[in-house]
């Protein structure tokens, strides 16, 4: 791994745009996207698989990341993968910070944390285990629901978040008509749980 991307200072960027987050808890919300490539986690359903060779795309400065956020005029930013945790993310957090920028993760929580935050939503995949420390700094649990046996999975992470932590069951897109009846029903005799849906794909939404 180069110099730089172990510093923090330059990361492989796949892609940046500014959007509406479309999931979890911070949906409908204006916010900058900047999707980090690399990723060994390897969830079959992923849909941006593009992502995962971090050598097919472009060292950027966080300076340049951050200048770009600012262009767009947004006041938050998403740092998503990939899987943005593989790289040291305390530069970025940093220089975002100074620009008075609201920082949201998305994560699978397999890395340890680095960076500071605003919101963590930690999204824990079947293929790669959670950290438990990453999972006690969530304010959000997100479980992509692939079956239903995605449901006792979910809750064996509850005895690691903290007690503020969001809880939401989201339906993996392809299966959506398959699974959604399925996760009504658990939220209805579970209403600990809440349902996340990808409202972007269904407005058409980048």
């Amino acid at each position: 791994m180069k110099a730089e991307i172990i510093a923090g200072t330059h990361l492989p960027l796949m892609e940046d745009f500014y959007t509406i987050q479309g999931e979890g808890f911070n949906t409908g919300k204006a916010a900058y996207f900047l999707r980090l490539g690399g990723c060994d986690v390897g969830c079959h359903w992923c849909d941006v698989k593009e992502s995962w060779d971090a050598d097919k795309h472009p060292l950027v400065s966080i300076e340049e990341m951050v200048q770009k956020v600012k262009n767009a005029g947004a006041t938050k930013v998403v740092i998503t993968g990939g899987e943005p945790l593989m790289y040291n993310l305390e530069p970025l957090t940093q220089a975002l910070k100074n620009a008075n920028i609201e920082m949201w993760l998305e994560t699978s929580g397999a890395y340890s944390l680095s960076g500071t935050w605003d919101w963590i939503c930690v999204s824990p995949k079947k293929f790669k285990s959670v950290k438990p420390e990453v999972l006690r700094e969530a304010h959000e649990l997100k479980v992509v629901v692939y079956n239903k046996h995605d449901f006792n999975w979910g809750n064996e992470h509850l005895q690691h978040v903290n007690p503020d932590c969001k809880l939401y069951f989201q339906p993996e897109y392809s299966k959506f008509e398959s699974v959604m009846p399925f996760i009504i029903d658990y939220v209805k005799e579970n209403p600990k749980w809440n349902i996340s849906l990808q409202t972007h794909k269904f407005l058409n939404i980048p």
